[in-house]
């Protein structure tokens, strides 16, 4: 209990040192990986139920030669995919958009900086730390929580690919 004390004390201090807008950064950063373990589940554990019940439907099927049954399985494969690549654009939005919050950061932290330098006159070097460390901070926080989620993000969009073009294999069409 003590050491989970600790951690929250560490977290409070870095977003008080950071300043307010390593909220946002911590609120796109729970939200992104909350979509990737969701995806993850999906691709784990609920296609593979969906795939072979696809795949025995068609197994089924009498007709599986002719253009109407051709565009049967073209349309099931797309309604696959489309299930497979669901929340994926989002996850990718949200790794893009975090250092553009880390950079909003920056820029708030240099504004109290020009504050400080205005009130002060020439500025000690004291009095300048904290706004430095707030514009320097969320920069930080914002590239570490977009490369968090960009090798997942271009891992489960090969999944999902690879995913659609097995089932598609599965699905003899001639």
């Amino acid at each position: 209990m003590l050491f989970l004390e600790e951690i929250l004390a560490t977290v409070e201090q870095f977003i008080d040192t950071g300043g307010s807008v390593l909220w946002f950064i911590a609120a796109a950063l729970l939200a992104m990986w909350t979509l990737i373990i969701e995806r993850l589940w999906y691709y784990n554990r609920t296609y593979p139920k969906v795939a072979r019940l696809m795949i025995a439907r068609w197994d089924a099927r009498e007709d599986t030669t002719s253009w109407k049954a051709h565009r049967i399985r073209e349309a099931w494969i797309s309604q696959m995919k489309q299930e497979l690549n669901s929340g994926l654009l989002v996850i990718k939005t949200i790794v893009t958009i975090c250092p553009m919050i880390g950079l909003l950061g920056t820029v708030t932290g240099m504004v109290q900086v020009f504050e400080l330098m205005a009130l002060a006159g020439t500025g000690s070097a004291r009095l300048l730390a904290a706004g430095i460390s707030q514009a320097t901070i969320p920069t930080m926080a914002g590239m570490v929580a977009a490369l968090s989620g960009l090798f997942i993000s271009a891992r489960l969009e090969y999944s999902a690919n690879v995913r659609a073009q097995e089932l598609a294999d599965h699905m003899p069409h001639h």
